[in-house]
């Protein structure tokens, strides 16, 4: 059986007698006589929680547990005092000590502080447990990002999952793995254990995207299960609801997704009681929905309800320092689903790789990666392996050449890149598909970087 590890640190040698001898029966205690000390000892030892003296010799309690938290161990503090320092005890406490303890302590109160505080110590662990075990199951933690671009989207999806139920909004194009962040939001999240439930709001009719969305009730249209039918929104209660291509949404479903969001309860279609849900929402979309709504297509007001929490995952061709990491994670993959040996990405082969502009993003690359390690044979990917790729890849290095010279004193890319937007624009009447063509890059790309540098159209 395990038996947790007690640090006591205490500059009172009968104090620190007196209490190892009563842990000792239950635990494992250890001794500091400073706060030095006692972070000396958590550098080589696994403790499980510390009772730390507020008045110490050199470094006081405070800052001792100051040190402890900026180290981020997974261990409980409980803090020991005399009467006339709950002052310091509160401060202590808005800190991150777990409880407190005043001297002269009492024996039983004593035992009670430290079993109440392994208790919430063991549930702490056995949360965590099932975190690493959901996150393993779904594969969520094998994100693969070397670009600045991809880690300011992790880190975003870091803060955010610890809103109970914030809304958020992913942008970005077809591919580039809106679907993954909303899994890592979730499993990141407190409600990591609960249903995460995800609807493509494109791939449904809009006859019956209501139903699917919101239920239906018993009798509630001909050809319905006979009983009625939960709805998406009920399925992920008490999880989270990915709402996929969102700007596909249709009117009457947006006024009716409005009301939701706003009240948390619904009426199933056809059915006359209300239900009310707890759940979490995050809208998808390769749509700007700023965009659509200028456009009339998208309603304002919902729109502003989703947009809480907004983040546009840059593509493939905007994150090259992703390629060939997400390369080598993928054949190792597929290595291990086919049963070959490839190891490795010859010179030529990684430029080609890099150069290719893959427009369908992340599922593109790993398509790609999938049909060479199945077709060909090998433990290096050669340049004839991509051949496929050759007629794309070629054209793209060949629009390349345009002639642009860099001048001595160099040039600023990024004002470089807004003027060919403008001009683009300009030659297509702000048509921005025939632009975003003329420049070789995706709608959704085109209105990213119409944002990101500030062009009015």
């Amino acid at each position: 059986m395990y038996r947790y590890r007690i640090l006591i640190v205490d500059d009172d040698r009968l104090l620190q007698n007196a209490l190892k001898n009563i842990l000792s029966e239950k635990y494992d205690p250890m001794i500091a006589g400073s706060g030095e000390d006692a972070l000396r000892l958590l550098k080589k030892h696994p403790i499980d929680l510390v009772l730390l003296d507020i008045r110490l010799p050199g470094m006081d309690g405070i800052e001792t547990l100051q040190q402890i938290k900026a180290a981020g161990q997974n261990l409980l503090v409980i803090m020991m005092t005399a009467y006339e320092d709950i002052k310091t005890v509160i401060t202590s406490m808005k800190m991150g000590a777990h409880d407190y303890l005043v001297k002269p302590l009492e024996i039983e109160m004593f035992e009670l502080v430290i079993e109440k505080a392994l208790e919430t110590l063991r549930l702490k662990k056995e949360v965590e447990e099932l975190r690493r075990y959901y996150l393993e199951k779904f594969n969520i933690d094998t994100i693969i990002g070397e670009s600045e671009g991809i880690k300011k989207v992790i880190e975003f999806a870091d803060k955010v999952a610890k809103g109970y139920d914030t809304t958020v909004l992913i942008e970005g194009e077809s591919g580039v793995g809106k679907e993954v962040i909303a899994r890592m939001i979730h499993h990141r999240s407190s409600r990591f254990d609960k249903p995460f439930v995800g609807i493509n709001c494109g791939a449904i009719s809009k006859e019956l995207l209501e139903s699917e969305l919101f239920g239906y009730g018993k009798g509630a249209f001909t050809g319905g299960l006979q009983d009625g039918k939960k709805g998406k929104i009920e399925i992920a209660d008490s999880g989270t609801l990915l709402l996929d291509e969102i700007s596909e949404l249709q009117p009457s479903a947006q006024v009716k997704l409005l009301r939701f969001i706003e009240e948390r309860e619904f009426y199933p279609v056809g059915g006359t009681q209300k239900k009310k849900v707890d759940v979490r929402i995050i809208a998808a979309t390769n749509k700007s929905l700023d965009v659509q709504v200028k456009a009339g297509a998208f309603r304002e007001d919902l729109y502003y309800r989703l947009n809480v929490a907004r983040v546009v995952i840059p593509p493939l061709l905007e994150r090259k320092a992703d390629i060939l990491p997400l390369t080598l994670f993928f054949m190792h993959k597929f290595n291990e689903k086919f049963g070959k040996n490839f190891n490795g990405i010859s010179a030529e082969a990684k430029k080609m790789l890099v150069q290719y502009p893959w427009r369908g993003n992340i599922r593109e690359l790993k398509n790609a990666v999938e049909r060479v390690v199945l077709m060909e044979d090998g433990e290096i990917v050669e340049p004839a392996h991509l051949a496929f790729l050759a007629y794309p890849y070629h054209a793209a290095t060949q629009q390349a050449d345009l002639g642009i010279k860099i001048p001595p004193e160099g040039l600023h890319l990024e004002e470089l890149i807004r003027r060919l937007i403008i001009q683009a624009l300009e030659l297509t009447g702000a048509n921005r598909t025939r632009a975003a063509k003329l420049l070789g890059i995706s709608r959704p790309t085109l209105i990213y970087r119409i944002e990101k540098h500030g062009i009015e159209v």
